[in-house]
């Protein structure tokens, strides 16, 4: 099995791919529990002309669909940035076992940042957080986009 280092080397790859078709980038990989990839995606709002088509919720969406079931336990997402609310409410949702992201996101990271939902008391699940993985190549590869972007 590998370690949380190499699975985000993956989710950055998506990341990179999805910047190449002009998507913010943003890459995510769902692993299962013994280490397999069950789905990787880069964000895809702007060529699928939909607003939920995070990395995340590709993911959650690929796997569901090959193990048959909404339920995703004991998996793991890796994914380059904290994710939003939408994506840690599906994420909740799926009874995703850990989130592993890279770099916070202080405008709409739902882990750490603004809110901290996979810990709120009220909700059925909790899901195990691990931040900072990678965290400066994944925050650099953000920031170089958004530079460019204002050029």
């Amino acid at each position: 099995m590998h370690d949380d280092s190499f699975y985000m080397g993956l989710a950055l790859e998506q990341a990179r791919e999805a910047m190449a078709a002009g998507e913010v980038p943003v890459g995510a990989v769902l692993v299962g529990e013994r280490g397999e990839i069950l789905a990787r995606a880069g964000n895809r709002p702007i060529g699928l002309n939909d607003p939920t088509a995070h990395a995340e919720i590709l993911v959650l969406r690929q796997a569901a669909a090959l193990r048959g079931n909404y339920r995703l336990p004991g998996t793991v997402l890796y994914v380059i940035i904290e994710p939003c609310m939408m994506c840690v409410g599906a994420l909740l949702h799926a009874r995703v076992r850990r989130l592993v992201f890279g770099a916070p996101d202080p405008k709409a990271g739902a882990c750490v940042s603004l809110y901290r939902l996979p810990e709120d008391p009220r909700l059925n699940h909790r899901l195990e957080v691990t931040g900072g993985v990678r965290e400066e190549e994944c925050r650099a590869l953000l920031q170089d986009f958004f530079q460019a972007r204002r050029l």
